[in-house]
């Protein structure tokens, strides 16, 4: 049986008596007009090389198989590993499950085991409760994928898109556009997931630059968005008070008494810059 064989997944929930773990984070998403629109925005093509989290039932996993990708899922829930065989199934050689906790895992290991040589992208309809916290990994951990297209709740994804003067514009949003280029490319409405959630979803497309800060240096930027964010209601020379108030900001050609939101990324990196040297003394 081949793909365009399998019935819908639907079907196949109801047949295993399958219903999602709000412990979880589970929405699933079965419209495959919607999936399959997800994996051609991800740009997937045949042989590409796709790590996917929380795949559930198969939803988008389906619509990854389906475009050719060699498919590393890595669910937690054993209850959805008879669905998700079957779509292996019906792609031979497409498809490897891992069990784990994707905040764990060792995704170089993984691809070094199912798809040896190759730069694997993420692609995924993310858990709510562990969303950012799994971008926060791909961005600033030690492997680093070839590009992101996930979703999140579209709150969480104004935040990572916000630019400077948007009231979404924060901590999230620098870390993120100082080690990715990130656009939302498609928005989704409650009523298209089961069960539906309380909120409206959206998918972001992220590109890791090239060129990111290293390991030192994002630490000092993670330092330097808390303390001033965590006080964004001060002007800078209060907030950053214990990094150097007046004098960093100063160093950095930044006026001291500007808030938190009416600084740019690359304001934010001038003053973690100087906040790394000063620690390293």
């Amino acid at each position: 049986m081949s793909l365009k064989d399998l019935p819908p997944i639907r079907e196949a929930l109801e047949e295993y008596g399958l219903l999602a773990k709000k412990s979880f984070g589970q929405h699933f998403l079965l419209d495959l007009n919607i999936t399959r629109k997800i994996a051609r925005l991800a740009e997937v093509v045949e042989g590409q090389t796709v790590i996917e989290v929380g795949p559930g039932p198969g939803g988008l996993t389906r619509a990854l198989l389906e475009a050719g990708a060699k498919v590393i899922a890595v669910e937690m829930d054993p209850r959805f590993f008879p669905l998700l065989n079957g779509l292996g199934d019906a792609a031979p050689g497409q498809l490897h499950l891992v069990q784990n906790d994707a905040l764990r895992v060792k995704e170089a290991d993984l691809i070094a085991e199912h798809a040896p040589g190759t730069q694997a992208s993420v692609v995924a309809n993310l858990p709510y409760n562990v969303g950012t916290a799994l971008l926060l990994k791909w961005l600033t951990g030690p492997w680093q994928p070839r590009s992101m297209t996930l979703m999140f709740q579209k709150e969480v994804a104004d935040r990572i898109t916000a630019q400077v003067g948007d009231d979404a514009y924060g901590r999230l949003a620098v870390v993120v556009q100082a080690t990715a280029k990130a656009r939302t490319v498609m928005d989704l409405p409650a009523r298209a997931f089961t069960p539906p959630p309380k909120v409206t979803s959206a998918v972001v497309n992220l590109t890791p630059l090239m060129d990111r800060p290293d390991a030192a240096m994002l630490k000092a930027l993670e330092r330097t968005t808390q303390a001033a964010f965590g006080q964004r209601r001060k002007m800078l020379r209060s907030s950053l008070k214990t990094l150097g108030g007046t004098e960093l900001c100063l160093a950095a050609g930044i006026d001291p008494d500007v808030r938190a939101e009416t600084v740019d990324v690359e304001g934010f990196l001038a003053l973690a810059k100087i906040v790394l040297a000063q620690s390293a003394t």
